[in-house]
Parts: C-alpha cells; sequence; structure tokens
C-alpha cells in the first residue's frame, strides 16, 4: 500500500493522556485503512513516560515513528521535526489528546488535494466552546491582534488540528524560527507571505483536561513574538538547480549528506533546494554533488514557487 496521510503528533508529559487519544482516533484509521496512515509520535523532551506509552499505545500500527527530542524544546519545534520525517503527500498535525474529533481527518485529506495548507477551525457563530471564560476571552482578544500582525484572515489560528500538503508544510518548518506556541501564527504569516492557498475547514472541538497552555504565563510571550514577525529575517542556505532537477537524484545526494525534511522550490527558471539553517557546510557538499549553486534564499525569491518535498523511497 502506498502512505497517503502522515499523522504528526507532538507530545510533551501526554503518558496519562496518550491512550484516550487513541481511542478517539482508532475508529478513523481503520476507515481511512492503517496500511494508508503513517503515525509519528514526537516526544518533546517528557519527564514522564510518554515514549514509552506511545510505543505501547501506537506501536502495533503497521507504519509508525517515535522521534524524541533531547530536552523540551516546544510543540513548534516537535511539529516541525515530525514534519522533517513524514513520508506521505498529505501531512496532519493533531493535539496528543486528540481533541479535535478525529471524524474530520479524512475530511482535511479530500481538502488538501486542493489547497496548500487545511487548518481546523473551531469557531462556530462567533463562538470557539471554551468552557472557561478566561480562555475564551483571550482567545478573542490573541485571534484579532493575530490577524492584525500575520493578514490572515482565519477566526480561528491556535486550533491544535491542521493539514498541510507536504511540499508546504517542509518549507514552512525550515522557514520558521518560533518553537512553542505561536508556532501555528507563524505558518500562517508565512504562508500568507509565499502565496500558498489556504482552506479552512471547520471542526468540534473537546475541551479536555489536561493541557499544558496556561493563558497568563503563555499570552504575553506569544503576543511579544507575534509582534516580531515582520521583524524577523527569513532567509534559509538553497542550492540553485536546473529547474526540472530529478527529486529522486536530490534524496540521493541529500541521503549521502545525511540530511532531511528538504523541499525542492520551483520557479519559472529554476529550482532552489532549500536547506536548514544548519545545514550550510553540508548545503556545499551537495551543491558540489549536484552542480549547484550555493547561496542564501529569503521570503521575496521563495514566494510564489511550486514545493516539491525530497522524500526517501
Amino acid at each position: 500500500m502506498t502512505l497517503t496521510t502522515s499523522i504528526v503528533i507532538p507530545a510533551f508529559n501526554e503518558s496519562l493522556r496518550l491512550a484516550a487519544g487513541f481511542e478517539r482516533l482508532a475508529p478513523v484509521l481503520d476507515e481511512m485503512g492503517t496500511d494508508n496512515i503513517e503515525v509519528i509520535v514526537v516526544d518533546d523532551g517528557s519527564s514522564d513516560d510518554t515514549l514509552r506509552t506511545a510505543h505501547a499505545v501506537y506501536g502495533h500500527l503497521p507504519h509508525t515513528l517515535f522521534v524524541q527530542q533531547p530536552k523540551n524544546m516546544g510543540k513548534g519545534a516537535a511539529v516541525r521535526l515530525g514534519i522533517s520525517v513524514a513520508r506521505a503527500p498529505y501531512v496532519i498535525a493533531t493535539d496528543a489528546d486528540l481533541s479535535i474529533r478525529p471524524v474530520h481527518l479524512p475530511d482535511i485529506v479530500v481538502a488538501l488535494r486542493t489547497s496548500a495548507l487545511v487548518p481546523g477551525s473551531r469557531e462556530h457563530e462567533g463562538k470557539t466552546g471554551y468552557d472557561a471564560a478566561l480562555r475564551s476571552v483571550a482567545g478573542k482578544v490573541f485571534n484579532r491582534l493575530v490577524r492584525h500582525y500575520t493578514g490572515t484572515t482565519l477566526r480561528d489560528t491556535q486550533c491544535g488540528c491542521k493539514g498541510f500538503q507536504l511540499g508546504p508544510a517542509r518549507i514552512l518548518s525550515l522557514l520558521g524560527f518560533y518553537d512553542r506556541f505561536i508556532y501555528d501564527a507563524e505558518m500562517l504569516y508565512l504562508a500568507d507571505q509565499l502565496g500558498l492557498s489556504i482552506t479552512p475547514i471547520d471542526v468540534t472541538w473537546d475541551d479536555i483536561a489536561g493541557s499544558s497552555v496556561r493563558v497568563g504565563r503563555d499570552s504575553i510571550q506569544m503576543i511579544r513574538d507575534l509582534r516580531s514577525f515582520s521583524r524577523t529575517h527569513y532567509e534559509n542556505p538553497v542550492v540553485e538547480l536546473p529547474r526540472l532537477v530529478d527529486v529522486g537524484l536530490v534524496d540521493q545526494v541529500a541521503r549521502q549528506s545525511r540530511m532531511q525534511g528538504l523541499v525542492v522550490a520551483r520557479g519559472a527558471l529554476d529550482s532552489l533546494l532549500v536547506l536548514p539553517r544548519d545545514g550550510a557546510l553540508s548545503g556545499l557538499n551537495v551543491a558540489t554533488a549536484l552542480g549547484g549553486t550555493f547561496r542564501t534564499a529569503g521570503l521575496s525569491e521563495l514566494s510564489g514557487r511550486t514545493f516539491d518535498a525530497v522524500v526517501s523511497a
């Protein structure tokens, strides 16, 4: 069977919620076909038994990958790591508790056939449905700020379930700077800057206890980060290659250089192999092997291109 969807689950100290999350997900995995689904659990430097529990809960599935950060880096960093190793053409990032009802996942996959980014939206009739009044008010205020600073028109930017085509997911991950909860807003900002298509989809959300978000503590830092997007210098090392370069050939060379999570950004005249910011040294080797030119590129040059993920067979 060919993989169709990678489900990325970031998990930090989630040993007590993983099993219940799987119970919510299991019927949908059966519907979509477990042979077609890859589940990637990223343990974000947990201090409990998250990794062992993840193996016990998800290890029986035919396609699973368990990745562990050496220390707690933040949800954004965990999602980006999961995207870097995903192999299916469609990627869905979702919270470990599966608080967004998994019944919506097949609809997200359908929408991804024609849209680069499909974020879930819990906003119904002007309400998100938080049980706590403070979270409801804070959520509305924060969303207004996100829309102001990112240019997005989405009414729910912080939904924990988002779908991506793999190529666009890779470029958003490679460009992203912010590791914690603001990563959602940064991805939307970058998607707008790159001209990616975005199609939100209505989802139903259950307010499950145990969230690691703390409104007072996290919101202040998130607002500071949000205001810095437009001042951030988004630029990555790239290898300039012919427009029709074969992605399979790029993959062979990348594997020899032990690089992963790459994407080919195709333009009208050339292709740019986009590398991680810490990949300059390996990038020089890749450029030599492929006969390309090593340099850097920013958002303006990457905007309007199509993005093909470099995926090992």
